[in-house]
Order: C-alpha cells, then sequence, then structure tokens
C-alpha cells in the first residue's frame, strides 16, 4: 500500500451533523463501510486491519458514529439505571432515548451521499452490526453486501451478557488518562474471552490513541439507549435481500453465540461463520480468518 491510497481523517456532513472518516485503498475499488460498535471509535477497526482489506482490492471506509471520537457530540439524556434495565427486560417498558439505531442508520447513510458512493459493501461490529442490519432493512438499495459480526437481532429471548459482561456495561465511566488505560486493559481481556498477547501488548498504545482522540461517556450513554431503545429487528430482517454473512465468536460474553445464530436464522440466504476461541472483539490471530470472509463475501456478491 502506499501514501497515496491512505486518506487521512476529515469530516463529512451527514444527517445534519459531521462524521469524522477515514479512507484506505484505491478510489475505483470496491467501497466496504466499517460501522464500529457502541462506544468505540473508528480506530477499533485496527489500521492494519484496513490495509489488509484495502490489499484485496478494496476501498475501505471507517468513522467515528455519532457522540463518539472526533464525530458531533449530542446531548441530553440520563445515564442509564439498573431500574430501567429491568423495567425493560421484565415488563418490556421502553427505554427512552435521545435517538435510535435508525438515526444512526440515516448518518451512515449521509456519509455515502457525501462521498457521492451510491452503494457500499457494509460491515458492522457489535452495535455497528445493528446499525448495518437496518440500513438493509431500510436503505436497501445502498447495500451491496452485508457482513454483521457479532451482532444481534434485538430479540429479547436471545441470552443477555454474562454478569461480568454486564458489569462493564454498567460500570461508571473512567475519564482519568491512567485509570483509562488500566480499565482499557482489563475490559479487553474480559471481551476477547482467552489469551491473545499480541494484542495484549498493544492495549496500552490502544487506550493512550482511544483517550487522545477524546472520550466522550455521556455520549456512549445515549449509544446504549438508542440499542435498547431501537427493539427487535428479527421479523423485518426477513425483508433483506443483500447478500449476508454473519460471522460470530463461539464465546462472545457481550453478544452471546445466540445473537449470531439467530441474525443468520432471520435473513433468507445468510450464510454463518462461528469463529472457534474469539469472544466479543477482533483478536489479531483471527484476522486472516474474518478478512478472507469479508473479502470472499464482498467479491462473490459483485459476480452475483
Amino acid at each position: 500500500m502506499t501514501a497515496a491510497l491512505h486518506q487521512p481523517p476529515q469530516l463529512a456532513r451527514a444527517n445534519g451533523i459531521e462524521l469524522c472518516y477515514e479512507i484506505f485503498g484505491a478510489p475505483d475499488a470496491e467501497p466496504l463501510l466499517l460501522i464500529m460498535g457502541l462506544g468505540a471509535q473508528m480506530i477499533h477497526w485496527d489500521d492494519d486491519f484496513c490495509r489488509q482489506l484495502a490489499a484485496r482490492g478494496l476501498r475501505v471506509i471507517r468513522f467515528d458514529n455519532r457522540d463518539i471520537g472526533q464525530s458531533t457530540k449530542l446531548t441530553g439524556g440520563k445515564r442509564l439505571g439498573v431500574l430501567e434495565l429491568l423495567k425493560l427486560r421484565i415488563f418490556r417498558v421502553p427505554v427512552s432515548a435521545t435517538y435510535t439505531l435508525r438515526d444512526m442508520a440515516k448518518d451512515t447513510v449521509g456519509l455515502l451521499d457525501a462521498l457521492h458512493i451510491k452503494s457500499a459493501h457494509i460491515v458492522g461490529a457489535s452495535m455497528g452490526g445493528m446499525i448495518a442490519q437496518e440500513i438493509a432493512i431500510t436503505f436497501p438499495e445502498r447495500v451491496r453486501s452485508l457482513t454483521s459480526i457479532m451482532s444481534t437481532t434485538g430479540n429479547p429471548k436471545v441470552p443477555p451478557p454474562t454478569r461480568e459482561a454486564s458489569a462493564l456495561l454498567m460500570a461508571p465511566p473512567v475519564t482519568e488518562r491512567d485509570e483509562f488505560i488500566r480499565r482499557f486493559a482489563q475490559t479487553w481481556k474480559l471481551l476477547r474471552g482467552g489469551s491473545f498477547p499480541e494484542d495484549e501488548a498493544m492495549d496500552r498504545e490502544r487506550a493512550i490513541r482511544t483517550f487522545e482522540r477524546g472520550l466522550n461517556p455521556a455520549g456512549v450513554g445515549r449509544q446504549l439507549r438508542a440499542i435498547l431503545a431501537s427493539g427487535s429487528r428479527k421479523e423485518r430482517l426477513a425483508s433483506v435481500k443483500a447478500p449476508t454473512l454473519v460471522i460470530h465468536g463461539t464465546v462472545d460474553p457481550l453478544v452471546r453465540p445466540e445473537g449470531g445464530k439467530d441474525t443468520a436464522a432471520s435473513i433468507p440466504g445468510a450464510k454463518l461463520l462461528m469463529i472457534e476461541g474469539m469472544g466479543h472483539a477482533l483478536p489479531i490471530p483471527m484476522w486472516p480468518q474474518i478478512i478472507d470472509a469479508i473479502d470472499n463475501h464482498a467479491h462473490g456478491a459483485e459476480a452475483h
């Protein structure tokens, strides 16, 4: 990859807000848009991961969702409490939210508009997978292929996160640098669901980069509310026509493996790839398998 094939971060106006995005790969290559998960900046799609995808003949676009990184920060909403979660789980009382996943889907489509891209291969991880599903349902003409990674349908029958992973989600945010670095390493060790020395060696550097791009704890809270307020997509996923690949880890503690299986079962013709020993992360040793799968799926969709 030459330097000319990497465009540094820029801002685009999309759906009334500004999104920070970055592009890897040739301008005439197949566009592949990566959507990150809850509270995760675009750099969680690791630079080398993006370069490796771009080397497969893809124009890789990553961006910060609203309320995270260097995209527009919104306001409003209060911190989610245990009582609201219990009401949702037991009595199905909806959680209030400043915006929903559909609004975030409109942001993403707005970014495609700003980049003059009619349609793209859409790849989403975790909450990003939920947004990607919403785009495939609501804006089908914009989706060449859909890849949903470690995500779910919003179906309440899917088992909840493990107790440890739930505790992570509900833990009070930290904004002091050293404490943030410590918490970051602790969080990802739990989410990866195993020992990955290469990733552990990079945790400090990744944490510092995340911290320096800017934290927005209230924004993460609003994103979580958006997920919970958006309900189930299970029935609507039956309308998805885009060629779909679902990737999920067998030891995911946050979005349980059943979430991936439910996604694949809900979308006609979807392919399911379960990755042995993968948790709620994209560990370096599993990149070859994940990148191969995304590449083959995107190029296979183009052939049809």
